[in-house]
């Protein structure tokens, strides 16, 4: 079974969801593997790695500084492919690539998704895919190698889209808690909850996430309330530089960050 699948179907009622984004290759070109097996062993339940990008059109200047630095790194697909293959046997946790269509398109679908498999990869989330072309071009092969696609949908996604998505993808489903970029925010307003109630009472069959904009507690809970967990990026991803790479650190001024 595919680990995402597995994660889910074997969590407890009660069980919320902690899932971090941070970009490969960030603050060092060899960082990305002592990262993955740091959060790891501090119990996050599964990862997004992001896949750096000259132009990322759904990121706020937080992920985009760290895309850049990443290039400027050496960071390409080649090189991350091969970084979580060295590490493949140790992770036991779903692993998901989160990058724009240009550069897997280059790469290749077919050998994208074959060189997912062989490095332990479980999934991936194209924030620019169109779902046509998901449906024609990517699910067929991805299904093949046994991958999830996982796809997003905003405030403005209508219940048919929404419905459309759910009977068409596997994993999850990824809320955006607003349709601007990412990036860190102070709380969640009426607005926003609206929405998480309203999608949470569509009783869709993929379990959800949300993600964008999750810095404390108020955003947490509002986020675990109404979806099976939450995904933070901007803020840890801000929050790793801060520490120079130190994974340890970084989440322990989360999990602060999180707490207040």
């Amino acid at each position: 079974m595919n680990k995402i699948n597995k994660l889910f179907a074997e969590r407890p009622a009660d069980k919320k969801f902690l899932s971090l984004y941070f970009c490969a290759g960030t603050p060092t070109l060899e960082s990305t593997t002592d990262v993955i097996l740091t959060l790891q062993r501090r119990g996050i339940d599964f990862l997004e790695v992001g896949i750096p990008f000259s132009d990322p059109l759904a990121d706020g200047p937080v992920i985009q500084g760290a895309a850049t630095k990443a290039l400027k790194n050496g960071m390409n697909l080649k090189t991350l492919f091969a970084q979580l293959k060295s590490i493949k046997q140790e992770v036991s946790i779903p692993l998901i690539l989160m990058g724009y269509l240009n550069p897997i398109l280059h790469y290749g679908i077919e050998a994208f998704c074959q060189s997912c498999v062989e490095s332990g990869v479980s999934g991936m989330i194209i924030p620019d895919l169109p779902f046509k072309d998901y449906l024609e071009q990517l699910k067929p092969v991805a299904d093949r190698y046994d991958l999830r696609v996982i796809m997003l949908i905003t405030p403005e996604t209508s219940e048919e889209r929404i419905r459309f998505i759910d009977e068409n993808t596997d994993g999850f489903i990824y809320m955006v808690s607003s349709a601007a970029i990412t990036g860190a925010q102070q709380s969640f307003d009426e607005q926003k909850q609206a929405y998480f109630r309203r999608i949470d009472q569509m009783q869709l069959r993929n379990p959800r996430m949300i993600g964008f904009g999750i810095s404390n507690r108020q955003t947490l809970e509002s986020a675990q309330q109404n979806a099976a967990g939450a995904i933070i990026g901007s803020k840890f991803v801000t929050l790793l530089d801060e520490a120079r790479g130190d994974a340890d650190l970084a989440l322990d001024c989360l999990f602060e960050a999180l707490a207040n």
